[in-house]
């Protein structure tokens, strides 16, 4: 039983610090780092430096950046799309580091896992930023973000000390996913679509449907005559 549990936590740390790191990277060092070095749980080898006082006041010094900028609209946008590059390979070395001393085999499953999983999670996060921005008023930004790092640090707390649940939530989670990722895509896609078409680097919507119907008419207009 004891080691049916050690599995169980291992596993949802490994998903949950991935999990984490694509919706607030900086957050989920600092919850990470902070657990540790108040001893409030024992971090994996591989987690370990996340302790080290250098770490925890740069990852909390930029926090309190994201904090900040993940409030504004527009910069939030901009602020996901620099993360693209920083969240989901964080994430899979986060995942690494929480299975502990393994087999290199087992290391690379986990890399590989997480990075899906912050890749996800950033995704879903990027997405819905996205098209929350296309609202007037910061105010749905600011009650989102604060959501967002209520989710993350509640999500981590359950990770760490309730494995189980943290479990039956992260499951209901992908299953969700198979219903939200189609429709942030079409809404994201419309949204592209808007911003070409103001950018001059679509046509606009009416000139196309012109010419779609446009050979129909003119055989009309030719009889008449």
């Amino acid at each position: 039983m004891n080691d049916l549990e050690a599995l169980l936590q291992t596993l949802t740390l490994t998903a949950g610090t991935a999990w984490a790191s694509g919706i607030n990277l900086y957050a989920t060092l600092v919850a990470l780092g902070m657990a540790g070095a108040t001893g409030y749980i024992d971090l994996p080898p591989g987690l370990a430096v996340l302790q080290d006082p250098i770490v925890i006041v740069i990852a909390g010094c930029m926090y309190c950046v994201e904090f900040v900028v993940d409030k504004i609209p527009g910069a939030d946008t901009a602020w996901d799309a620099v993360h693209t590059f920083i969240r989901i390979p964080a994430g899979a070395l986060l995942a690494a580091g929480a299975v502990g001393e393994v087999a290199p085999a087992f290391s690379v499953g986990a890399a590989l896992l997480g990075g899906g999983i912050a890749a996800t999670t950033h995704s879903v996060k990027a997405s819905s930023r996205a098209m929350l921005n296309t609202r007037p008023g910061p105010l749905s930004n600011i009650v989102v973000s604060l959501v967002e790092d209520v989710v993350v640090f509640g999500g981590l707390w359950l990770a760490l000390k309730q494995p189980t649940a943290f479990a039956i939530g992260f499951g209901l989670f992908l299953i969700a996913l198979f219903w939200i990722i189609p429709r942030l895509w079409l809404c994201t896609s419309s949204l592209f679509r808007k911003l070409g078409r103001w950018l001059g680097m679509l046509p606009p919507q009416n000139l196309a449907t012109e010419a779609v119907f446009a050979p129909a008419a003119a055989p009309a207009s030719a009889n008449k005559s």
